[in-house]
């Protein structure tokens, strides 16, 4: 069904709509309506939302600042490297981290432009303008729009000439190998058919100084920051720019600005619409506890969210708001834990698994570690949830759901491994994996967070369904001392008055320092030693050097 803007709740002016290239992924996990009010980009929700942050927490942002310092201010890196430690809107492991990732950064483009020299192709240097493809008319057309700006964020570079243009899309971590063909087309289009132009907050792209003439070709390159690893995406003259863009973007947009699907998540977050939308649930004040001194930019949180931060408000920040990654290779128990989920996902797409034959591998695991997983894979088949399930019951596989908070402004994320109705009710079962038996000197809720917070969203009715007839289950997978498989399975009823207190007061403790945390400083312990961010903690080495 198109988009019908502004939906209520907004204000703005629908006559700008303006695309980027992560519009162009359609991610299964972003919200099609909220996409393409996005889309919309002079729409507001009204009265204005806040957009303060303690802190940065785009990953890349430092690096474009300390990059622009570099290519367009004529610093050197030392010096652009160094007033950024300085920069107190950064915490310091982001800052660490951006010292290495812009390094990585040149010593790619010092080989990519080493290649373009043995290819016999001209170099290419820095240009600061950004280059949108704008389209005018006089008339607003069926969507309500008079202009179209399509724009491909990254960093820009071109022949003294023009003849060349060449755009390196920058991601996080590793190089991103599963990017979709629309938005390389995208990429490409844009960068060989845009103008050079200047952005402001809610306002159109005005035209800025910087060369105006064609490329005959341009080269789109990848490149992962935090590990260096970089590959061209393309490299392609303009017929076949305009050919791919035709075949791969051109349906993608068109997709993009007309969808009024809701698919509500994490990406509500950044939704204009999201105050007066019919999704998803509101549920004020289920966190138990008063908001952040000063307003903040609406914020997702889970119940792993919370959990790490308990740990290390800095893991937390570096690990799931930045979404950094270490390069080391992960552990075997992480990675057996991740292939018996993929494993058991896939089979629950098609009801019980019990009798659906032991594969003879598993993603991510060698032939030694194999025997291990598939303990753990035939121990949940003995009593799989869904064994006996009649056929006319709802069965989902990790279904993301959410609900709002409103008095927080925050948005609540679960991904219960399944959800199945049984007799009117909802079961959410949620199945762990460990190398040992689990411990049971400790409740049950404060071991798992993720049941205590199950509990407050079937509570607060996010699911529906009879919350007499609805449960919680907790199924535990893991190896006896001979490498036999086992399980413990356990029950929490949400509809019980003690359950919901408890959960409550478990929630409130994780989520209170949460709330109102503003310089997420580390906290050293145990759990140092496997911390995804160490390389840019000096605190938790320094811990690790003390023990």
């Amino acid at each position: 069904m198109p988009l019908h803007p502004p939906p209520p709740g907004t204000n703005g002016d629908i006559r700008l709509i303006r695309t980027s290239l992560p519009l162009l992924r359609e991610d299964p996990q972003d919200c099609p309506r909220g996409n393409a009010l996005r889309a919309r980009a002079l729409l507001a929700q009204v009265p204005p939302r806040p957009r303060g942050k303690p802190v940065e927490d785009f990953a890349l942002g430092p690096v474009m600042s300390v990059l622009d310092a570099i290519e367009h201010e004529g610093e050197d890196v030392d010096t652009a490297l160094k007033l950024l430690l300085k920069n107190q809107k950064y915490h310091v492991g982001h800052a660490s981290w951006t010292e290495s990732a812009v390094r990585s950064y040149l010593l790619a483009r010092a080989a990519r432009e080493a290649q373009r020299l043995l290819l016999g192709r001209p170099p290419t240097l820095p240009v600061r303008a950004q280059w949108t493809a704008i389209t005018q008319s006089e008339a607003p057309d069926a969507r309500g729009a008079i202009r179209y700006e399509r724009t491909a964020w990254g960093r820009r570079y071109a022949s003294a000439d023009g003849s060349e243009r060449e755009l390196w899309l920058l991601s996080v971590n590793s190089a991103k190998g599963n990017r979709p063909p629309a938005e390389i087309a995208e990429a490409a289009a844009v960068t060989a058919t845009g103008i050079p132009s200047r952005s402001a907050f809610r306002d159109i792209f005005r035209p800025a100084p910087g060369s105006t003439v064609r490329p005959q070709r341009v080269r789109i390159v990848g490149i992962g920051c935090g590990s260096g690893d970089h590959d061209v995406l393309a490299d392609w003259d303009a017929d076949e720019v305009e050919r791919r863009f035709t075949e791969h973007a051109k349906p993608v947009l068109r997709r993009v600005i007309e969808d009024d699907r809701l698919n509500p998540g994490s990406s509500c977050t950044r939704c204009e619409g999201l105050v007066s939308c019919e999704q998803p649930p509101r549920t004020p004040g289920v966190l138990g506890v008063p908001g952040p001194r000063r307003p903040r930019t609406r914020r997702s949180v889970s119940a792993s969210d919370l959990r790490v931060h308990a740990r290390c408000p800095a893991q937390f920040h570096l690990t799931r708001v930045l979404h950094l990654k270490s390069t080391n290779p992960e552990s075997e128990p992480i990675r057996r834990g991740r292939a018996v989920d993929e494993w058991l996902n896939l089979r629950h797409e098609n009801g019980c698994c019990r009798t659906a034959p032991l594969p003879d591998t598993l993603s991510g695991l060698s032939p030694a570690e194999l025997p291990a997983a598939l303990a753990l894979v035939a121990e949940h088949q003995r009593a799989c949830p869904l064994d006996g399930l009649p056929p006319d019951e709802v069965v989902r596989v990790q279904p993301r759901l959410t609900a709002y908070d409103p008095e927080l402004d925050v948005v609540l994320i679960a991904d219960p491994d399944l959800l199945y109705t049984r007799s009117g009710g909802w079961i959410w079962h949620e199945t762990k994996t460990a190398a040992k038996p689990p411990w049971e000197g400790r409740p049950l809720m404060e071991t798992y967070p993720q049941l205590a917070f199950a509990v407050l969203m079937m509570s607060a009715g996010v699911l529906g369904g009879d919350p007499r007839r609805s449960l919680i289950e907790l199924e535990v997978l893991y190896l006896d001392a001979e490498g036999i498989g086992k399980s413990r399975c356990e029950e929490i009823d949400p509809g019980d008055p003690e359950t919901r207190t408890e959960a409550r007061r478990i929630i409130a403790g994780l989520a209170g320092p949460w709330a109102v945390d503003e310089t997420y400083a580390p906290t050293p312990g145990g759990h140092c030693g496997g911390c995804d961010v160490l390389t840019h903690c000096a605190t938790g080495r320094a811990h690790l050097e003390e023990r």
